[in-house]
């Protein structure tokens, strides 16, 4: 019996704009300033360790550099294109009957939805008891039943979290695991979800977040209307010193909302200041030598002081003063840190995984197979160097002749650092053996952490096929999924 294994490299990129400037880790954000997520990625349940305490934290992905934001000022929207029919399938009986409808947000991304998921890649292995943290699903507050559940190798659904038959609900997940699950909702309205992370340290004491509450809005948001774009004009192509500058906000469309805040940032800066006093539709201020290449945004609020909107920055051009004719130049170089891309990728030419075939195992009761896993390739070009993570997950699981099939959970890997450049800090995800833990979950292949993924790193893996010996003979193949975030 012989199994193959094809994987299939894409790019994943960090895509949006933040206003901050270059840091070597993801910033954390005012705890002032709330914000709605509805699209992209993010690490809704990012599970940290710090200073002797267990602490849950979102991890912004939608923004370049991330964010690592306190769940408090993040309200989690579910837009109204998450809308589907409840399958005339029994298995998915617990979300409703069949043709009623639920809003979900898929395990896989869909780039018109929010993409949440939890993560413990920021735990060191060696700190914990077992090398896991459980993860609880306290309470649910909200106008429906919410279910989390991911799905097996025959689409069949596992559920992990469900608010309707008793909670608390609880996983354990292991240290170094990034993982997306499907996220079902039963009705529009405003949730609560209550999570619990804890776990026991090597020394036996017992760590624990307490209940951290988690804002969802599946639909519209309440009182909203169109999303507003933010932009700003009056910004000269250049000025003199002593010239006068107007500033203006311009809402697109233009709403009832008239709260603002002025940010800069000049040469040197390494974060966005608040301008002191200016809250207004317009800023005006007395240009200088000094303030030449500043730069300025403006954010729109709403009624919670949650930010609705943020304008693009404009840069301040001012004239150097006069000196002799023709004997000076003013040369301006920018450089631009929200550019560069995070790039996974595989050879095209060498992309086909086929394992030996199968043998028994010493004690008979497991056919086996190891291989190798063919170079993955990972470039970090950009400036903030906010550190990755890549993984692999075969979500499909594998399929044989007349329908015949194993879940992905059989095939395990062991990943390793081929190569990577010079200053880099790349480190290989932990091992994954079969049966059971296997690579039907997301697994961490390797990850750089921040300050030290910018260049290029090669990644490699053993791979261990372990199936029980009653499984049909023949060819199987499957498709390995590879992300980096």
């Amino acid at each position: 019996m012989s199994a193959t294994l094809r994987a299939r490299g894409f790019a994943a990129l960090v895509a949006g704009v933040v206003v901050a400037g270059t840091v070597l880790a993801p910033a954390a954000a005012s705890a002032a300033e709330r914000v709605v997520l509805s699209k992209g990625h993010t690490d809704a349940i990012d599970v940290h360790y710090e200073g002797g305490a267990l602490s849950l934290k979102v991890n912004d992905d939608t923004v370049s550099p991330s964010v690592t934001r306190d769940p408090a000022d993040v309200t989690f929207q579910v837009l109204p294109e998450a809308a589907m029919a409840v399958p005339d399938d029994p298995r998915f009986a617990f979300l409703g009957p069949a043709g009623s409808q639920v809003w979900l947000l898929p395990m896989t991304q869909d780039p018109d939805l929010l993409w949440p998921g939890w993560n413990t890649t920021t735990l060191d292995p060696g700190a914990f008891e077992g090398n896991k943290v459980r993860l609880s699903l306290v309470d649910v507050e909200g106008p429906g039943n919410v279910t989390l559940f991911t799905q097996d190798s025959f689409g069949g659904p596992l559920i992990k979290f469900r608010g309707d038959d008793g909670l608390p609900d609880a996983i354990d997940v292991p240290v170094q695991t990034h993982a997306h699950s499907n996220w079902a909702f039963g009705a529009l309205g405003s949730y609560t979800l209550t999570f619990q992370a804890e776990a026991t340290l090597t020394n036996g004491t017992t760590v624990s977040t307490g209940p951290v509450d988690y804002s969802f809005v599946v639909g519209e948001l309440p009182g909203g209307g169109p999303e507003v774009g933010l932009s700003i004009t009056g910004m000269a192509d250049a000025y003199q010193p002593n010239d006068t500058v107007t500033l203006n906000a311009v809402q697109t469309p233009q709403t009832e909302l008239d709260h603002y805040h002025w940010f800069s940032k000049c040469p040197g800066a390494a974060d966005w200041s608040i301008i002191a006093g200016e809250a207004g539709v317009s800023y005006s201020f007395t240009a200088t030598r000094e303030l030449n290449a500043c730069e300025y945004v403006v954010k729109l609020y709403d009624d919670d002081h949650a930010v609705a909107a943020t304008s693009e920055p404009v840069a301040l051009r001012v004239a150097s003063p006069p000196g002799q004719p023709g004997a000076a130049q003013t040369i301006t170089a920018s450089i631009d840190d929200t550019q560069g891309a995070l790039v996974i990728s595989v050879n095209p030419d060498d992309r086909a995984v086929v394992l030996p075939p199968a043998q028994l195992n010493a004690g008979g009761d497991r056919w086996e197979s190891n291989g190798e896993l063919r170079p993955v390739t990972v470039t970090d070009t950009r400036a903030g160097q906010p550190g990755w993570s890549a993984s692999g997950q075969i979500p499909a699981g594998f399929t044989g002749p007349d329908g015949a099939a194993f879940s992905a959970n059989h095939l395990g890997w062991s990943p390793r650092i081929l190569a990577q450049g010079s200053g880099q800090g790349v480190v290989a995800g932990p091992e994954i053996a079969p049966p059971g833990g296997g690579l039907g979950d997301s697994a961490v292949l390797g990850s750089a952490p921040g300050g030290a993924g910018r260049g290029t790193a090669q990644l490699g893996a053993g791979l261990r096929l372990s199936l029980p010996t009653d499984t049909a003979a023949g060819t199987y193949t499957a498709t390995l999924t590879l992300t980096a975030i």
